[in-house]
């Protein structure tokens, strides 16, 4: 009796929960740049990727880290900043292309998150990407104020609000950060129109 081989191994990235090979090929298939955006508790990072046989070739990025340079005091994770750095790639990159596909990888499409803030920041600098209207943050929440209602809310309690707010004030910095917000957006313009 002849004996088969009944179990194919996956692909390794499949294995470790690293790649959706279907997503990947649908996304691919498209024969335009990717808008790649990965996010963690404390950074955001978007590329521009374009595809080629010998790899993906990153044309350019932002991470969270370089809204500094920029004057950004304020956490690198949040909403605002995911904003910030979607505005600062789509600055840095705007002459070069006209239309990207948005790829968020195996995170969750969750409607005004952090991943769509940094696709607002892709449109408000003038790249075309196709996206529902829906998805997008408010411009309110994009410009921090719901931080900013949070902080004011919890000032009463002044432990709460020094074990949450406290490194700014270490830092000599006033915790207004939807002028803030405003400075940086102009620096990034600034800096960028050059």
């Amino acid at each position: 009796m002849e004996k088969t081989n009944i179990y194919t191994m996956q692909f390794r990235r499949k294995r470790k929960g690293l790649t959706n090979y279907r997503k990947r090929l649908k996304v691919l298939a498209a024969k335009r740049p990717r808008l790649v955006v990965r996010r963690s508790l404390k950074n955001i990072q978007a590329a521009i990727v374009g595809y080629d046989k010998k790899g993906d070739i990153v044309k350019a990025s932002s991470h969270s880290s370089n809204l500094k340079k920029f004057g950004w005091v304020y956490g690198t994770g949040n909403l605002p900043s995911a904003y910030l750095v979607g505005f600062l790639l789509g600055k840095r990159i705007n002459p070069k292309f006209d239309e990207v596909i948005l790829d968020i990888g195996l995170h969750k499409s969750v409607s005004g998150s952090r991943i769509y803030a940094v696709l607002a920041g892709i449109l408000d600098a003038g790249l075309k990407v196709p996206h529902s209207k829906e998805v997008l943050p408010s411009k309110e929440r994009v410009m921090g104020k719901h931080i900013m209602d949070y902080a004011e809310l919890i000032k009463k309690d002044t432990g709460l609000f020094k074990k949450q707010f406290n490194s700014y004030s270490k830092k000599g910095h006033t915790f207004d950060l939807v002028k803030k917000f405003e400075q940086v957006k102009d620096n990034i313009n600034k800096q960028q129109d050059k």
